[in-house]
């Protein structure tokens, strides 16, 4: 069964921005717990043409009978694809993130996600994209601290190019929770004091940042774009 990300970013910026908001956290009823704190890699890819018929067997050949059936409900459901791979903590992560709206299946707030982890190295899944035909989209780099309270993640991330980002999430099961859930976060980050990044300014971003990635990649240099 896919799982439906609902993920809703707030740009910081600077890091008192980001230390108001883990003193909020820290103080704030629900009692969030830090969960993770952790530096992650992650490749992005393109590609054209179906994607289920795209992704080689070298990569599937690792899913189990769970997450094959999960990869086979986002290729039909999704409307559009972002295709990735991860290193976070010693493990790969291959990733797929599949649009349910009009939005970018790259940042949008309501997606499929599929994740499975491959016992690869991260340079070697991504060669076995690349040999399938895949090409880089951009490679990022960012250090996630992660706070949980029940079902509600709250992520401060420093990302290469954009500087300090929370997102405020709730992973669900069913696409009819989608609307509540929207407002749930949007309600939360209210309480935080903390402002939703409006879509076509971060689309801007990502693009920018697509466009010159080893400007960033791996450094702590950050850009302003309105």
């Amino acid at each position: 069964m896919s799982l439906y990300e609902i993920e809703i970013k707030s740009l910081l910026g600077k890091e008192e921005q980001a230390n108001d908001l883990r003193r909020k956290i820290e103080e704030h009823p629900l009692s969030f717990s830090l969960a993770s704190k952790n530096k992650q890699i992650n490749h992005y890819f393109n590609f054209t043409g179906e994607l289920g018929e795209r992704v080689p067997e070298d990569i599937t050949q690792h899913f189990s009978d769970t997450h094959r059936k999960a990869f086979d409900q986002i290729v039909q459901k999704g409307k559009s694809f972002s295709v990735r791979t991860r290193h976070i903590d010693g493990r790969t992560i291959f990733v797929i993130k599949a649009s349910l709206d009009d939005q970018t299946s790259s940042n949008g707030i309501s997606r499929a996600e599929f994740e499975a982890e491959i016992p690869l190295l991260l340079s070697e899944i991504d060669q076995v994209l690349l040999d399938a035909g895949f090409d880089y989209l951009s490679k990022w780099s960012r250090e996630r601290e992660e706070y949980v309270s029940g079902d509600v993640h709250i992520c401060i991330d420093r990302n290469a190019g954009y500087g300090y980002l929370a997102e405020f999430e709730k992973v669900i099961p069913h696409e009819s929770e989608v609307e509540n859930t929207k407002q749930s976060l949007y309600d939360l980050m209210k309480e935080f004091g903390v402002e939703e990044l409006p879509q076509d300014r971060l689309d801007r971003m990502f693009a920018h940042y697509n466009k010159c990635w080893p400007e960033y990649y791996g450094t702590e240099k950050i850009f302003c774009i309105e």
